[in-house]
């Protein structure tokens, strides 16, 4: 969830084909179409192909000048709902989209768990809770003692992950919701306490948030900074948008700082920069 939210620009209408389809090809386009319909509310329509332009198809072992594909969008909205969601969380996505609150995408919110669990985290920062819907996916991965403490300027939709979170049994001594300025809370909180950071907030702050995140995990901690790719505006070098300027910028600054992190960066969601602390 985003502490101050950017409405999603809409995608580029896709191409119709000249030839209609039938038979199995029809339905294949009509499954897609509902898994598209599904998925719709959070994500650009035209997801990134991972292929880069100039491949040479033969390394992968295909015929010479037969191109290599990439990830289409069907394949990439089957891979984002690929795990079926609690009914708190779809609830809490529900809230979220009512209150004009964008949720994390359930791709996302799947990679969030399994970091989680692949981290033993006990002890997450969240920035930005939104309605619950990511803290739940932290809580389905984190130690059965784990607490987060997650970060919102917004009051009101904390009172409903705070809601969303008594639904789904968690104890109330493993949560701290925390209502205030992130780049304010996040120095008041102890240095390499944390397994996990989980950034989803206004990206003019990317950077800063970032820098706390550095402050604040412990060796082999986790960050993990959401909407990385941003309706696909940071692959485009034409793009000088002041948020797609400050996601480039700070995903340079990341790669750059070998003797701090190691990261990759992921075409989940809106895009998921992962990134592991180095040891000092």
């Amino acid at each position: 969830m985003t502490t101050r939210k950017t409405t999603q620009k809409a995608a580029a209408p896709g191409q119709a084909g000249n030839k209609p389809a039938s038979g199995g090809a029809a339905r294949k386009t009509a499954s897609s179409d509902r898994m598209h319909d599904i998925f719709a509310p959070t994500a650009p329509s035209n997801p990134p192909v991972i292929e880069p332009a100039d491949a040479d198809p033969t390394e992968a072992g295909a015929d010479a000048g037969t191109p290599r594909p990439g990830l289409d969008e069907a394949s990439w909205a089957y891979a984002e709902t690929y795990r079926r969601e609690r009914p708190e969380a779809g609830r809490a996505r529900q809230a979220a989209e009512e209150m004009g609150n964008v949720p994390i995408s359930r791709g996302v919110a799947t990679t969030l768990t399994f970091l989680a669990r692949a981290a033993h985290a006990r002890s997450v920062v969240e920035v930005g809770s939104g309605t619950g819907v990511s803290g739940l996916a932290l809580f389905a991965g984190m130690v059965p003692e784990g607490v987060l403490t997650s970060i919102d300027a917004d009051s009101e939709v904390q009172r409903v992950a705070r809601a969303v979170f008594r639904e789904a049994g968690v104890p109330t001594n493993r949560i701290r919701l925390i209502a205030g300025d992130a780049l304010t809370v996040m120095p008041k909180l102890s240095d390499a306490a944390y397994d996990l950071v989980f950034i989803d907030a206004d990206m003019l702050d990317c950077g800063e948030y970032i820098e706390q995140a550095q402050r604040l995990l412990r060796a082999d901690g986790v960050l993990v900074v959401n909407n990385a790719l941003w309706h696909n505006l940071v692959a485009d070098p034409a793009n000088e948008d002041d948020e797609t300027i400050v996601i480039r910028e700070a995903l340079e600054a990341v790669e750059s700082l070998d003797d701090v992190w190691v990261p990759a960066l992921l075409p989940v969601g809106n895009g998921l920069l992962v990134a592991s602390r180095r040891a000092s």
